[in-house]
């Protein structure tokens, strides 16, 4: 069977599918680099990023299916509405957990599009992955024609910009593979090198991921350290910086320009310290949320107050400081309280 792109995205038209491309199976272009990155040390407390099986898995994808004969790549955008300035003792998110998990509906959609290939052609062999999986997803997806990867190490689609959830199919059956188009890149610009408030991008399309944001707020499960806590700002889970100021961005961000963000763009920092674990799974376990951890976001809840350094804060921050169940909580709570203005 040798489907082109064009008859891959009539059966996704109904979807939430945004571009769609497809690469013959081989070994994981840029594996070297993941390689090298790996040796660095770059994936910081990521342990599973190196863990042998895993890696050997992430070199071919005939690793995990032997039958595999075409990747299939699908891409949806989460570009939306600005950013606004979070209410007071509030913490920013990182634009992609707004909405509901991507990991379920991007994958029932991709499910979805793989069982309609199925019933046109008939059965074949086939694995699905939403960040779910040891697929080097932004690799495929350039290979499969969906874009270029940026020197702030995201996909960048040449309309769709970097707000893009990805997805990939493993599939034994032969697919045409999208031909490779004209496509622009990053040029001299450096606006996210140079904007990263921690420097975790240590060249381009480098991350260090022991000073990013986004992996100290959200896997990173102890103390972070005491010199990047004023550089989180006000993110409380994620960080958007360095697609916020990319101008591949700005097409996509200004169709939603005239919209508000939604109430889930900010959380109420003072409920996420004095949250219980019973509240916290009944508000968050079907959110990308749900990854840092109560502990997680409670230190998060705190380290941002203190960079907000507004004295309403006191109260929960002396509170948490000696009565959180966590001693890490604890530990953040007692900083925090040091960076407000004295009474």
């Amino acid at each position: 069977m040798r489907l082109d792109s064009q008859e891959l995205a009539s059966l996704a038209a109904d979807l939430s599918i945004a571009a769609i491309g497809a690469a013959q199976v081989g070994p994981t272009p840029t594996w070297a680099a993941y390689q090298d990155w790996l040796v660095r040390g770059y994936a910081a407390g990521m342990s599973y990023l190196a863990r042998p099986d895993a890696v050997n898995r992430r070199a071919d994808p005939r690793e995990i299916l032997p039958e595999t004969q075409s990747v299939l790549v699908v891409a949806a955008s989460y570009a939306g509405a600005p950013h606004s300035e979070p209410p007071p003792l509030h913490g920013r998110v990182s634009r992609y957990t707004w909405g509901e998990d991507y990991h379920r509906w991007l994958l029932r959609d991709l499910g979805t599009l793989v069982k309609r290939l199925a019933e046109a052609y008939g059965p074949f062999p086939a694995r699905c992955y939403v960040d779910t999986g040891p697929v080097l997803e932004r690799a495929w997806a350039h290979t499969a024609g969906l874009g270029w990867i940026g020197k702030n190490t995201n996909l960048i689609h040449p309309r769709l910009g970097s707000y893009l959830f990805l997805g990939v199919a493993l599939l034994g059956i032969e697919l045409e593979p999208t031909p490779a188009p004209e496509l622009p890149d990053c040029g001299d610009c450096t606006r996210c090198l140079d904007v990263c408030p921690t420097n975790a991008l240590v060249a381009p399309g480098v991350l260090d991921a022991r000073r990013c944001i986004a992996y100290l707020t959200v896997e990173h499960r102890d103390a972070i350290p005491e010199d990047l806590r004023p550089l989180l700002g006000d993110y409380v889970f994620g960080c958007d910086t360095c697609q916020d100021v990319c101008p591949w961005n700005r097409k996509p961000l200004a169709i939603h320009a005239g919209a508000s963000a939604p109430a889930s763009a900010t959380l109420d920092l003072p409920a996420l310290l004095t949250m219980t674990e019973t509240e916290f799974r009944a508000r968050f376990r079907h959110t990308p949320l749900w990854r840092a951890t109560g502990q997680g976001l409670a230190r998060n809840a705190a380290v941002v107050l203190g960079n907000r350094k507004d004295p309403a804060a006191q109260p929960v921050l002396a509170h948490a400081a000696v009565a959180h169940p966590s001693a890490l909580v604890r530990e953040h709570a007692a900083w925090a309280l040091d960076r407000l203005p004295p009474e």
